[in-house]
């Protein structure tokens, strides 16, 4: 437990903090597996049309410090390939 003000308050910092970045990295994971789902219904049109709002997102939680740049960079990668093979 905390003993000082300033750890107390440290700690509703950290439990603030972990409820964002749990509700960001479930934002980020639904609409990758909404994307992902499309892929895999081979709906072109669909797909398309996830891909930017997606990457967005992605780049977003970049820049929250949800995940790491190259990880956001393979997740970009692999998402864009998938919906370009769908021709």
């Amino acid at each position: 437990m905390a003993n000082h003000k300033s750890a107390e308050k440290r700690v509703r910092q950290n439990e603030k903090r972990n409820a964002n970045n749990r509700a960001n990295r479930s934002k980020l994971r639904t609409q990758v597996k909404k994307l992902r789902s499309a892929v895999a219904s081979t709906d072109k049109a669909q797909s398309t049309e996830l891909l930017n709002p997606t990457v967005s997102i992605i780049d977003k939680m970049v820049n929250k410090g949800i995940i790491h740049k190259n990880t956001a960079a393979r997740y970009k990668s692999r998402l864009t390939k998938h919906v370009n093979n769908l021709a």
